[in-house]
């Protein structure tokens, strides 16, 4: 008779599982077919200074992202400049965001709800858009979401003075790497009040929250002297509110079949206010001031895919009491199917036309067209990241506006020379490439520079040749006879 015990099965842990899905998804058209766009050319500039010099940027400029340009210019150091090391750490950020998520969905619903929930965190489209963006919101999304998995611990009776610590630091990180992550901190506070926390818990999360606001101050205060960067985002309107209007409508109807209650810890008390409060507590700032950008809050995302984990655990559970072998199969049917559905817009996410602009392309054409003794001009001045970005596509060239360096001036973009000397100077010129934005996304001009820019191009030049591509113009201008 044989008395051995048979031996264990391994499993593998359920939070791995969205762990290849989204890597895998992120690097699928990863270099998006070699275009990087001007938030991410900011990113590349920024990340490859010196540490004095990144240092005096952060003193006039994006002092918001100062812990990430600091990570990235590691990163650069280590590894090089390339898209690759731009767009990657995104996409591994994204992957633990996902896998915190699925942890999270199975110890509130079990295993579906965490699968489903880790499996569809990554296809949602503004998952999509920032999973290979080289921008910080990938970080801010995977802090979230180990902030929201350690609550769970500490609300399940779990936590200990290593959880609240690591909650507090989590969230601070968060904070520095964009504050605005800090309504994460009320939407906790909702699921703290809903479920019922002892006066202990919630005695400790108000300290924890306390200090987190306390460490993020200091950057708060200084970055609102630089707060003419969110200039250009427009007021609320109520195309605006749509966005949100669907989201929050969307997301109430999936906490429906968790049949949410007060006092009890579930996906709804967790997701809900994870998905509203952040959206809502933007759309309350935005009335003041406009900051509305669906990426300065895309950890609600988050609660969303905690609700879809939730109401697809519901279903199946529905679904086992009819039909019990196949309601296994629900939810690899229900990401297949939403993968078949999505496809299209995963493949738009993926092309060069998903970003505003191109600044790779257009320095591309820059090369093909310049010829030696050309000058080069750009309007507005920000365009003058392309010869940041690629500087042997403009070598040969003379930045005929220039008097200070981006890295010398201590911004993005450089110093430029009064009107009148920018006009002196060009009259001196046969040959100018002008590089500025298609038109169809060009803004106005409105500096009295690239007024005067535009005048004596006009007046005293002829346009012998002009290429658009991917957002961005270039156009050869010669001197009339």
């Amino acid at each position: 008779m044989n008395c051995r015990s048979p031996r264990p099965r391994f499993r593998l842990p359920l939070w791995l599982i969205p762990l290849p899905w989204t890597v895998g998804l992120g690097v699928w058209g990863l270099s998006r077919q070699h275009s990087v766009w001007r938030d991410e050319a900011a990113t590349w500039m920024a990340a490859q200074r010196s540490l004095p010099e990144l240092e005096h940027l952060l003193g006039q400029v994006d002092a918001v992202h100062g812990l990430y340009y600091l990570l990235m210019h590691g990163l650069f150091s280590c590894f090089g400049p390339s898209i690759t090391t731009l767009r990657l750490p995104s996409v591994l950020a994204m992957a633990v965001a996902a896998s915190c998520v699925t942890a999270v969905g199975h110890r509130l619903a079990g295993a579906g709800a965490g699968v489903g929930a880790g499996l569809a965190f990554g296809l949602l489209p503004a998952v999509q858009f920032s999973l290979q963006d080289g921008r910080p919101y990938a970080f801010v999304c995977a802090g979230a979401a180990i902030s929201t998995l350690l609550l769970v611990d500490v609300l399940q009776g779990r936590g200990r003075t290593g959880h609240w610590v690591a909650y507090g630091g989590t969230v601070l990180v968060c904070a520095l790497l964009n504050w605005l992550s800090l309504l994460i901190l009320p939407a906790h506070l909702a699921t703290v009040v809903w479920t019922g926390a002892g006066r202990g818990t919630r005695t400790r999360w108000a300290v924890t929250a306390s200090a987190v606001v306390a460490g993020a101050l200091p950057l708060i205060l200084f970055s609102r002297g630089q707060a003419h960067q969110v200039a250009w985002i427009p007021p609320l309107t109520r195309n605006t509110l749509i966005g949100p209007a669907v989201l929050l409508t969307l997301g109430g109807l999936l906490a429906l079949p968790g049949r949410p209650r007060a006092g009890r810890l579930s996906v709804a008390a967790v997701g809900l206010p994870l998905l509203a409060v952040p959206l809502l507590g933007l759309i309350g700032v935005s009335l003041v001031r406009p900051l509305y950008q669906e990426r300065y809050v895309l950890f609600a995302m988050l609660g969303l895919a905690l609700l879809i984990g939730g109401a697809l655990a519901a279903a199946a559970r529905s679904a086992a009491r009819r039909h019990p072998g196949a309601a296994r199969w629900l939810v690899p049917v229900a990401v297949v199917t939403a993968l078949a559905a999505l496809s299209p817009q995963l493949l738009a996410t993926r092309s060069p036309a998903s970003r505003v602009d191109d600044v790779l392309a257009v320095a591309g054409d820059v090369r093909k067209l310049k010829r030696t003794g050309d000058a080069v001009l750009f309007i507005p001045a920000d365009r003058r990241d392309t010869a940041q970005v690629s500087p042997d596509d403009f070598a040969g060239l003379r930045d005929i506006a220039l008097v200070r360096d981006p890295v010398e001036a201590g911004n993005l973009k450089g110093e430029e020379a009064p009107p009148h000397r920018i006009r002196a100077a060009m009259l001196t010129q046969r040959r100018i490439l002008l590089v500025t934005d298609a038109p169809e996304v060009a803004p106005p001009v409105s500096a009295e520079r690239d007024r005067a820019k535009t005048a004596v191009l006009r007046r005293y030049f002829t346009a012998v040749a002009d290429e658009r591509v991917r957002g961005r113009r270039v156009t050869v201008y010669a001197r009339r006879p």
